[in-house]
This record gives structure tokens, C-alpha cells and sequence, in this order.
């Protein structure tokens, strides 16, 4: 890395900064806080919703499936696409018009309308820590992403660094920073792995006769990869565009559900094709550095010797030219705060909201509480990550009690009659448990099957939901 690489990363992360600066003032009220005063575009919007789901976790992920598998790698994200598109079909236009009616400002919102406070409140728990986790694991993949190109960087210093930016510029700015942040770094991201990524990378390694004297022919193929590997990125990755409070705040600050729908479309196709197959086209192109022994000097002398997902770090820090990898650092980066920080305003706002205010902790809910509390829950998720190993543990631990818990409570939650509170409670602490258990131990029956922990989690919700439901007769509003 070079002095010029060094400035374009602290200018891109001024820049940052600056942004959350700019909103400052902008935010007079909690609806302006947490959902931008439910008047954001939908261009907006909809790159923000790509750049918080395609982050540190997905784009360094997508390089160490196309070290590993190749382009097959890219149907990682075509479970985004399909996501993305099943929301805005299914869920928008029923969620938007109840969001406006009763002013829905968090995900349990949804909850408490369909079965009550006490459904809520537990809901909010499950949103609150595992984005508090989300968090921490996104802050601790940035900081080992900076050890990886910034040698003489610590581990505690690089997570200080990016802890204090990402909890900065959203503390300052609210769900307008954070929306305008993702747009730039999405930007960033997009421009950096096309425009000078792939062509430095392609550049680097020999062209297309360096590629092809390395590689084998299943690299090429879309096909190689299992149904079941192919089932389960469907399993994990579609429902949590049904339960995400990320997701949710961005429908709720549209100005109306066809603008909603736009920006879940827009995204979709962001994911795939777009970020998939530029993710894994550098991680495929870090193989074959690998193979060239461009990676021998520091330790790794073939692609078997290495972590597929050190691939791109690496490519970063040896094979670019200068200027280069301070772009596509920053486009990395990018990724990461855009994710990080979204998940810090999720946090805060089920924090808020459904917790403290709900408890009569918080008795006047005002912007200047809502940055408190995103300040302390930024410190947090700091010092977790200061305590923690590895980043996909906690990410997956997080990611699995939400989508288990509270698939089935939303899949219920629109019909014209109200279900038991106790069904949805129960069905969440039971999807939820049951998936963290099976991760923990998996029986050989199961494990032979090879389907992910979250489809028993669903199953198990759905049947203690359905067992549990008494179809009371209390009216339901329905748009």
C-alpha cells in the first residue's frame, strides 16, 4: 500500500463524517431519526437497501466462493433477487398502508397490531440483540480487513478507528446519514469492482491465457454446486427480507408503497446479476494470483494453503497498482459501514422504541434520545466486537433466532382475524431455539439430510403456531 492509497481511504472516510454532519440538523423528531420523515426516494432507498444487504459479511463471502467454486458462487445472491422481488409482491403492499394508518416506526410494530404488547416486546428483544450482534461482527470484519492490507495496524486500533466513524456519522445523522452513506459507498463499491477492480485484477494476473492456464473447467460452470447448498442459501437468505428491521425502516420512510416496490426491485437486480457476479469475478481472479504464486511471498504458496475468503485481501494489498487499492479498499470498506451502520440504527430504534419507551424507561422519545441511545448501543457493539473471534459465528447465531422466530408471526400477521398472542410468542421462542440448538449439535439423521438448522427452526414455528392458535375473534385491520 501507498501514501496515495492512504489518502484516498481517509478522504472516503472524512467524507463519511461529513455526510452524517450535513443531516445533523435535519432530524427534529423520531420519525425524522429513524425513517427520514418517511419522505425518501425510491433510488435512494433502493440502493441503500443492496448496499445494507450486500455487506462485509456478503461481499468478502462472495470473493471466497469464487476462489473456491467459481462463478456457481454467484447463486448466493439470486436467493437476494428472489427475496427481494417475493417482498415486494407479498409483503409492501399490505405492510405500507398499515405503516401510515398507525404510524408503524420499527418492525414490532407490526407485531404488537397483530397480537399484542407482549409479542411485541419480545420481538423487539430478538431485533435489538441480534442487530446489536449484527453490529459488532460487521465492525470486527472491517478492523480485520484493515490488519489485512494495513500491516502495522492492531486489531483494537483498526476496530476503534471504524467503530468511532460508522458510530459517529450515524449518531449525528439517523436514518438520513445512513440512507445517503450507503447510496455513496454502494456507489463506490459498484464503481470499485467494475470500473477498476476487475480491469486492474484481469490486468495483474495475465489476462484471459493467465486465467485459463490456471483454472478448472468447473470454475466456469454455473452448475457446480449441490441442490442442497443452492436450497439452503434460499432457506437462510429469503426470509429475512419478510423480518429485517433494516428492511422495514426503508418501507416505512417511503413516501408510498409503489415507491417501495421500485426500490425492492431495483435492489433485487443489484444482487444479482450485478454484485454477484462482481464479487466472485475477483475472488476467481485471487485464485488464480494464488495459483501464480503472487501470495507465496507472504505465506501462501498454493490456493489449498489459504483461506478462500483472504483471497481478495490480499489480491488488495499485492497486485494493484497504486491508488488502486486505496479505491478498492474503500469500496470494501464500503460494504461493511453500509451494513454496520444500519444495523446500529435497527438496533436503536427497537431499542427505543419498542423496549425503553414501552417499559416507561424513556418517557419522552425525542431525537436527542434516539442519538443517546445509538451512541451507547455504538459503544457496545464495540466492545463486543472487541471480545470476539470470529465474525460468521456470531453473524450466523444472530441471523438464525430472527428469521426462525419470526417468519411465521409475520406470515400470519395480515390476516382479518387475530391470532392467540400466545401462538406468536411461543412459535418465536421456539423456531428461534430450535435453530440455535441444531447448530450447536446436529443429530446424524438430520445432518445426513444436509438441509440448514433454520428449515426445522420454520417448521417448528409454524407447527407450535398453529397448534397454539385459537383463531380468536378480536378484528384485525387489513389494508
Amino acid at each position: 500500500m501507498h501514501a496515495v492509497d492512504y489518502t484516498l481511504f481517509g478522504l472516503y472516510l472524512c467524507g463519511m463524517l461529513a455526510i452524517g454532519a450535513r443531516f445533523f440538523r435535519g432530524s427534529e423528531s423520531e420519525e425524522d431519526y429513524y425513517l427520514g420523515g418517511r419522505s425518501m426516494k425510491p433510488t435512494h432507498i433502493g440502493l441503500s437497501v443492496v448496499a445494507t444487504d450486500v455487506g462485509g459479511g456478503f461481499s468478502i463471502g462472495l470473493g471466497g466462493l469464487g476462489f473456491a467454486i467459481g462463478l456457481a458462487g454467484s447463486w448466493m445472491l439470486f436467493s437476494g433477487l428472489v427475496g427481494a422481488w417475493l417482498a415486494a409482491v407479498l409483503l409492501i403492499p399490505r405492510l405500507h398502508p398499515l405503516s401510515r394508518q398507525f404510524r408503524f416506526l420499527t418492525f414490532p410494530d407490526l407485531i404488537r397490531h397483530a397480537y399484542g404488547p407482549a409479542a411485541a416486546l419480545l420481538a423487539g428483544v430478538i431485533s435489538a440483540l441480534g442487530y446489536l450482534g449484527f453490529t459488532a461482527s460487521q465492525l470486527l470484519a472491517g478492523a480485520k480487513l484493515s490488519t489485512a492490507v494495513f500491516p502495522n495496524v492492531s486489531l483494537p486500533t483498526a476496530l476503534t478507528v471504524m467503530g468511532v466513524i460508522v458510530v459517529a456519522y450515524t449518531v449525528l445523522g439517523g436514518l438520513k446519514a445512513v440512507v445517503f452513506t450507503d447510496t455513496i459507498q454502494w456507489i463506490i463499491l459498484l464503481g470499485g469492482l467494475s470500473l477498476v477492480g476487475i480491469p486492474a485484477a484481469y490486468v495483474a494476473i495475465g489476462g484471459w491465457d493467465g486465467i485459463m492456464a490456471v483454472l478448472p473447467p468447473a470454475h466456469f460452470s454455473l452448475w457446480s454446486i449441490d441442490l442442497i447448498t443452492f436450497i439452503n442459501w434460499m432457506i437462510t437468505i429469503v426470509p429475512i427480507w419478510f423480518v429485517a428491521m433494516t428492511l422495514y425502516q426503508r418501507i416505512y420512510a417511503c413516501q408510498t408503497g409503489a415507491d417501495a416496490q421500485r426500490a425492492w426491485y431495483v435492489a433485487g437486480l443489484f444482487e444479482w446479476p450485478v454484485m454477484a457476479f462482481l464479487g466472485v469475478g475477483l475472488g476467481l481472479m485471487a485464485r488464480v494470483a494464488a495459483a501464480q504464486g503472487q501470495f507465496a511471498a507472504l505465506g501462501f504458496a498454493t490456493p489449498e494453503a489459504m483461506d478462500p475468503e483472504m483471497g481478495l485481501p490480499l489480491l488488495l494489498s499485492t497486485s494493484l497498482p497504486i491508488g488502486v487499492a486505496g479505491i478498492l479498499l474503500a469500496a470494501y470498506f464500503s460494504a461493511i459501514m453500509s451494513t454496520a451502520d444500519s444495523c446500529l440504527l435497527a438496533a436503536s430504534g427497537n431499542t427505543t422504541s419498542d423496549l425503553l419507551a414501552k417499559l416507561g424507561l424513556l418517557p419522552r422519545k425525542t431525537q436527542h434520545a434516539s442519538r443517546l441511545v445509538t451512541l451507547v448501543l455504538g459503544l457496545i457493539a464495540i466492545l463486543l466486537a472487541s471480545q470476539m473471534t470470529s465474525v460468521l459465528d456470531v453473524m450466523l447465531s444472530s441471523y438464525a433466532f430472527m428469521i426462525s422466530g419470526l417468519l411465521v408471526p409475520v406470515a400470519f400477521a395480515f390476516r382479518a382475524k387475530r391470532a392467540a398472542p400466545s401462538a406468536a410468542v411461543l412459535s418465536m421462542l421456539a423456531g428461534g431455539s430450535t435453530t440455535l440448538l441444531l447448530q450447536a449439535n446436529t443429530p446424524m439423521a438430520l445432518m445426513a439430510v444436509g438441509l440448514d438448522a433454520n428449515a426445522y427452526g420454520i417448521l417448528v414455528s409454524l407447527v407450535v403456531f398453529l397448534a397454539i392458535d385459537r383463531r380468536t375473534i378480536s378484528p384485525h385491520a387489513s389494508p
